[in-house]
């Protein structure tokens, strides 16, 4: 099915907004802390946290700083657990997403997926769900010399997918998002069904629009229609 929009080019970010990966790194953390003699800790705190990365999962999990003796090594192990998790990821499209991008597809729209998460661990989930070969832009830290909130990493997506800034679209779930789409001058769409922290609001992000599900991405492409 197409769609009705003037808009030619989205983007996404990939954790808590393109794909729920918080299953994952429920898992892994509580793993970690449990090869320590550790309790788990609640899911809904690690949801609150991933879009910040694995970094602040490990100060989350054992209340260090990342100036700690012992960060170093359990970063490394968390993500060396992560790695091994995405071989039987339990990660999934948001409601309608995967529908969506075949919309965007059969419309000739171009989309793509700017992300702050590294190269091997994008491709591997990306190939796990089956769409690493139809993402025609996967925009990572490796590829840019300034990560978002910086504008490089979407304007590179554009470069990559031949489409122009003015009707293309960026879509997060956290304020650097929101900020690296503003810099880039494209639409900023925030994604409020995320991973939020308790005290978020993303009203005061300054994003064009707030999606409250993702359900309502294809609703709120086909109104953006231009002259």
């Amino acid at each position: 099915m197409s769609l009705e929009t003037s808009i030619e080019c989205v983007l996404f970010d990939l954790d808590g907004t393109l794909i729920d990966t918080a299953p994952d790194f429920i898992k892994v953390v509580n793993q970690l802390l449990e090869e320590h003699d550790k309790p788990p800790i609640q899911p809904e705190l690690i949801y609150q946290t991933v879009s910040d990365g694995a970094r602040a999962l490990v100060k989350l999990a054992f209340d260090i700083t990342d100036e700690h003796e012992e960060f170093p090594q359990l970063n490394n192990r968390l993500l060396e657990m992560y790695y091994e998790q995405l071989k039987r990821t339990e990660a999934f499209f948001y409601p309608s997403m995967s529908e969506l991008l075949n919309n965007l597809d059969a419309s000739e729209i171009a989309w793509g997926i700017v992300t702050n998460k590294p190269e091997k661990y994008s491709k591997l989930l990306l190939s796990k769900l089956g769409v690493m070969g139809k993402c025609k832009s996967l925009v990572c830290p490796e590829h840019v010399t300034n990560r978002k909130p910086h504008p490089e990493p979407i304007l590179l997506a554009c470069q990559q997918l031949g489409r122009d800034i003015d009707r293309t679209v960026y879509i997060g779930d956290h304020i650097r998002d929101i900020q690296a789409a503003k810099n880039a001058d494209v639409i900023a769409i925030a994604a409020a069904y995320g991973y939020l922290s308790a005290n978020t609001n993303v009203e005061e992000w300054g994003a064009d629009f707030i999606l409250r599900s993702a359900e309502q991405i294809k609703s709120l492409l086909n109104l953006l229609k231009f002259a």
